[in-house]
């Protein structure tokens, strides 16, 4: 993770920086060349280098099941509102098993990675469903997700969580998110059901939509050529290495997303530029 991150894939040699050991220290995950270790480290890297994990910051996380992100995020002074799936919604999709859903704010400082006033200040939980995000979550610097925008139903409900969710940043505000990336098609995938796979044709086209709306995304879809990129993990999982992994017939791995939205002045700019007449080459 040396340097400015942009939108990449998981890969051996990501994982192995300085910068990633430094954050599974920080969020109390043992080193290892697993993909959900990376997904968090690259979330909280990719925030700490664009200045949004300081005092003061609002920080929106989504699906955040008993990741510790949240008290991460909090131990750093930041302003935190975490969702999660309604119960009755977790339980009647699966989700409400093991660590991959939270029920209350205490699930997320379980490591103890906050100080408990700190967190009962910082932190808030609210039960929010993806595909109908409430209008009054607004207004924040950063928002987050670690692989939970490939569960919302198909591809094309993962892409408009995408544009809602930005609809929740301030002008200048950071998006990370992590979802799946189908590593042996460009044409077939897992289009609709519980788990979704995005091509990388998905990818391309929505970091277009992105561009022209405004935001800033810059992609990096280099797969990695360790000896661990090369191993493809199959059910049921040995987790070591576990960075590409079979899901149905396709070979997946995870992806981090990092979009800017722009600063007020250059939004201004854009909307004045709306507004003037076209010019006519003389």
């Amino acid at each position: 993770m040396a340097g400015t991150l942009r939108s990449c894939l998981c890969t051996q040699g990501r994982m192995e920086s300085a910068d990633f050991r430094r954050w599974c220290e920080r969020l109390g995950h043992p080193f290892g060349l697993h993909r959900k270790f990376w997904e968090h480290c690259y979330i909280a890297q990719a925030l700490h280098e664009r200045g949004m994990l300081r005092p003061g910051r609002r920080g929106l996380g989504f699906g955040v099941g008993k990741e510790p992100l949240a008290a991460c995020f909090a131990s750093m002074g930041c302003r935190v509102v975490a969702t999660d799936l309604a119960e009755d919604r977790a339980v009647a999709t699966g989700w409400a098993d093991g660590r991959q859903h939270a029920n209350s704010l205490a699930a997320l400082n379980e490591q103890g990675l906050c100080d408990p006033e700190s967190f009962r200040e910082l932190v808030s939980f609210r039960f929010v469903d993806m595909n109908a995000i409430p209008d009054d979550l607004r207004g924040f610097d950063f928002t987050w997700s670690s692989c939970s925008f490939e569960h919302v139903g198909s591809i094309d409900l993962g892409m408009r969580f995408v544009a809602e969710m930005l609809r929740r940043l301030r002008p200048g505000g950071v998006a990370v998110h992590t979802t799946e990336f189908n590593l042996s098609s460009d044409e077939e995938t897992l289009s609709e059901g519980p788990t979704v796979l995005f091509r990388r044709r998905d990818i391309l086209a929505m970091a277009d939509r992105l561009a022209a709306d405004g935001y800033r995304i810059d992609l990096d879809l280099d797969p990695g050529d360790g000896p661990a990129d090369r191993v493809v993990d199959v059910p049921p999982y040995r987790h070591d290495p576990h960075l590409k992994l079979r899901l149905d017939r396709f070979v997946s791995t995870s992806i981090g997303l990092i979009i800017e939205k722009a600063g007020p002045f250059s939004a201004v700019v854009r909307r004045l530029r709306r507004r003037l007449p076209s010019r006519r080459a003389s």
